[in-house]
């Protein structure tokens, strides 16, 4: 009964003194695990593409608002706010429309905002790429940015305004 009584006793010591801590890499790794907060928006009828994205992130203050809209094949179409497409210089035919970003945020950490537009007229093989955008930051910053795709537009027709960063 003895013997039994020190081979748990010694058992118990094992197992307590194996229940260490953990590495220093593994808690660094844990503490950081899934700090990401990204926003993907797509147009598939106009071809536009816009994505938000922030990753190891100490701090963030976001508000982005992106509006999209698509107008049918019908010369009558119009868009979410009840205005008739051909009314605002957008020629309703083969899927015009457009997307509309503002992005204000504060961040410590990582972002990634890039946009592109292409061409979804095009049936076979890739869509021919009609602009891209990618821009990467790493630090504290503050960004203010407007970012306007139209379907249709031509360079110089629509006013991308960059708003001054605080």
């Amino acid at each position: 009964m003895c013997k039994l009584v020190c081979l748990m006793i010694t058992a118990m010591i094992l197992i307590c003194g194996a229940q260490g801590e953990m590495p220093l890499s593994f808690a660094g790794a844990m503490n950081n695990a899934g700090q990401r907060d990204i926003l993907t928006v797509k147009n598939y009828d106009t071809g536009a593409s816009l994505t938000e994205s922030y990753t190891d992130i100490e701090h963030l203050e976001r508000n982005t608002e992106v509006n999209t809209r698509a107008y049918g094949t019908d010369s009558s179409a119009s868009d979410a706010n009840g205005a008739d497409a051909g009314s605002q210089g957008i020629s309703p035919a083969g899927g015009a429309g457009g997307l509309e970003a503002s992005i204000s945020s504060n961040v410590i950490g990582k972002a990634h905002i890039a946009w592109q537009s292409f061409d979804p007229s095009s049936s076979k093989g890739r869509h021919q790429l009609l602009g891209r955008s990618v821009e990467d930051l790493t630090g504290v910053f503050s960004i203010e940015k407007f970012i306007q795709l139209w379907s249709g537009s031509r360079p110089g027709e629509i006013s991308v305004d960059w708003l001054p960063c605080s």
